[in-house]
């Protein structure tokens, strides 16, 4: 078995600088509940940060704050004590600007307004280093204000956090007229790096998502200040057109009314009257008491109420397209992410119809003589189809393309059209004159979760098999595009990687991820096996015993356990993770099949071949070592918890595939999934995963 050479070992020195604008210090001015959450997430996440405040009372008051939260997060188990301890350490309360002189990354977070913001700006552009970024959390003025009174406009930038940072994983970047690119591309790793999805939007009022929130929030007040419904009427039309939990009403009672009054007094200074407050939100903010919206729903007017919400929501949506704000894309990742409505706005457009939804708008504006129905909507109408929606990104850098699987709202989960329009550009990108290697990430939180669990129940139940198996082999195809490229492909795992996003991953020529990267192929625990490679590429990859073992239990591999099974060819820092990438085109990948880690005399003893039986009857197989006993204690729990049927057909694929060249063992992994995808276990599995409950297994 060959072994890894040295210069492979986790987390090596980079033999280049990485960007000059990636932060390790990160300052965050304002130490109110925003500021600290805001300074929670980034030092969960592993980095520096100084919470500055006016004085050192008021960042102590902050870093109190903090601390509460990790409190009420370690008796929710959603942390641990530890991990509690380490966030608390990294974080340092500060009283005075002079004190943030080594910060990479300033994030201004005070109260919006913007003589104040401007005064801050000016005092920390004296305070700070040279290549310091200053960004601003601001959602109602533009970042180029801000960045005219420092002498380092080409630093400044929008870093738009949503309640609460700690949680919400929506973080919009924004550019001011004399941002560099390089600073943007910083901010982007920045938020990959502390857990956010970054959308890219330009410089105007509202940005993206307060742009058609807002406005929605403000038409909820309207349709109740016209007397055309109650408040109870609008809530329920609104939670149901829109799929969220809480209504317009709801919801300002939480985010508190006047932060609605003035970011729609914002936007109708900058936009127009229908972006001005309704006089009964100012009302209801003078009086100083939240909205009732108790009773009964009128269910005559819920078809009035949400036309009026959707309309508004298309024209604004419309704008942003217009004025090139951002994609539509990142419309829909806003509304799906920062607003947790189930669908996005352009989802619910095609649902509706592009000529219907033109139809309301056109009935909104006459109300607004001020307003036009937006150009795209009118020019998609004249097609007479709805937007098509973009999950996949290209880009080409110096001979490296990168193609980034674009849908973090579901953690890029793999579905038909995704399938498709991964195959697409990846034959876009392999025609590219003078070509040197493709990247293959994602965006997000996560690498790729899998296959889409939703599309295998629906065509279950629908007794159509068939659908399945013909996604799952042009799933196989388009893995077995990127294996056979002739030119290097590396997958860039920055997070996790589950079942499909595994298999993707395998098929690359390489893998190179952050720390924070785990793989795990969780198959055999909702009744079927890994149908794309899993069971073939796997145990050439990493041998047969680990392949057993991952696919037997699901349990995760740690990126640092990759790199030592041989599955993953470097762990870096997930600031570093692009610049590895880079080092391995340049200096040229090992043979995908040659390189060989080393599983453990412990796994190679209690997943051989002579064992298998024994663990698929749920006991120890005879005369084992302590240590393989010991980790089989374990590991039995957990392949328990599987579905024998599928366990039994996963074992048999890796035995029989091994005889076989790869391509005949992918088509015999193909052959046999009619088979386990017709079980009862199979459908049972999968809407376990659902719903949520544990699967009992039938063996049916």
């Amino acid at each position: 078995m060959a072994l890894r050479p040295s210069a492979l070992t986790l987390r090596a020195e980079p033999a280049v600088d990485v960007s000059v604008y990636d932060p390790k210090l990160v300052a965050v001015v304002g130490a109110g509940n925003m500021g600290a959450g805001i300074a929670q997430k980034i030092a969960q996440e592993g980095y520096s940060v100084l919470l500055a405040d006016v004085d050192l009372e008021r960042a102590e008051r902050g870093r109190a704050i903090i601390e509460t939260s990790l409190h009420q997060a370690v008796e929710r188990r959603i942390v641990s004590e530890a991990q509690r301890a380490e966030t608390l350490s990294r974080i340092t309360a500060v009283g005075s600007l002079e004190l943030l002189a080594e910060a990479d990354l300033v994030i201004e977070a005070i109260f919006e307004d913007l003589a104040a913001k401007r005064q801050l700006f000016q005092q920390l552009d004296r305070c700070v280093g040279p290549n310091c970024v200053l960004a601003t959390n601001t959602s109602s003025f533009y970042v180029e204000q801000l960045a005219e009174v420092t002498e380092r406009p080409e630093l400044v930038v929008g870093l738009h956090y949503f309640f609460h940072p700690a949680k919400n994983r929506l973080l919009e970047v924004i550019a001011g007229q004399h941002t560099l690119p390089e600073v943007i591309a910083a901010m982007v790793r920045f938020a990959e790096g502390h857990g956010k999805t970054a959308l890219q939007v330009a410089d105007r009022p509202g940005f993206a998502v307060n742009r058609f929130f807002v406005p929605w929030l403000n038409e909820a007040v309207r349709l109740v200040h016209e007397g055309l419904a109650d408040r109870p009427s609008v809530e329920a039309a609104a939670k149901r057109a829109f799929g969220v939990g809480m209504g317009p009403f709801q919801l300002m009672n939480v985010t508190g009314l006047p932060v609605g009054l003035h970011a729609a007094s914002t936007l109708g200074r900058e936009l127009g009257p229908f972006y001005e407050p309704c006089q009964l939100l100012a009302q209801q903010v003078a009086v100083g008491s939240m909205w009732s919206f108790a009773g009964e729903a009128d269910t005559s007017v819920q078809v009035q109420i949400q036309e009026r919400l959707l309309a508004s929501v298309f024209l604004v949506v419309g704008q942003l397209l217009d004025e090139q704000v951002c994609s539509l894309e990142d419309v829909d990742r806003g509304a799906r992410i920062g607003l947790r409505w189930t669908k996005g706005p352009f989802e619910l457009l095609a649902e509706v119809g592009i000529e219907r939804a033109v139809e309301l708008v056109e009935r909104l504006v006459v109300s607004h003589p001020e307003l036009v129905v937006p150009r795209s909507l009118r020019d998609q109408a004249s097609l007479g189809r709805p937007f098509g929606f973009q999950r996949v990104d290209l880009e080409v850098d110096q001979g490296i393309a990168t193609v980034r699987i674009n849908r973090p709202e579901v953690l890029n989960a793999l579905d038909e059209q995704l399938v498709a329009q991964l195959h697409d550009v990846l034959e876009q990108a392999m025609g590219i004159e003078g070509l040197q290697g493709i990247v293959l990430a994602g965006a997000g939180k996560a690498f790729v979760a899998g296959a889409d669990i939703s599309f295998f129940v629906r065509n279950l139940e629908a007794d159509d098999v068939d659908r399945i198996l013909t996604f799952t082999r042009k799933g196989q195809a388009l893995l077995r595009l990127i294996e056979t490229c002739t030119v290097p492909v590396i997958a860039r795992v920055h997070g996790m990687a589950l079942g499909g996003g595994t298999e993707l991953a395998l098929a690359c020529h390489g893998i190179v991820c952050s720390d924070r990267a785990s793989f795990a192929l969780p198959e055999t625990g909702i009744g079927i096996y890994p149908g794309l490679g899993g069971t073939q590429r796997l145990p050439r990859i990493v041998g047969p015993e680990l392949a057993r073992r991952l696919i037997f239990t699901g349990k995760p591999l740690s990126a640092v356990s990759a790199v030592e099974a041989g599955l993953a060819l470097q762990c870096v820092p997930i600031q570093d993770l692009d610049r590895a990438v880079r080092e391995w085109f340049a200096c040229g990948l090992p043979d995908r099949y040659a390189v060989e880690g080393q599983p453990g005399a412990a796994v190679r003893e209690a997943y051989a071949a002579s064992a298998v039986q024994s663990l698929l009857e749920g006991r120890l197989p005879d005369q084992i070592s302590g240590e393989a006993r010991t980790l089989l204690e374990g590991d039995l729990r957990a392949i328990g918890r599987k579905a024998p049927l599928a366990l039994a057909a996963a074992a048999q694929l890796i035995d029989d595939g091994a005889a076989l060249q790869l391509p005949a063992a992918l088509e015999l992994e193909l052959d046999r999934l009619e088979g386990i995808f017709t079980t009862k276990d199979a459908l049972h599995g999968l809407k376990s995963v659902t719903s949520g409950s544990r699967p009992s297994w039938q063996s049916a």
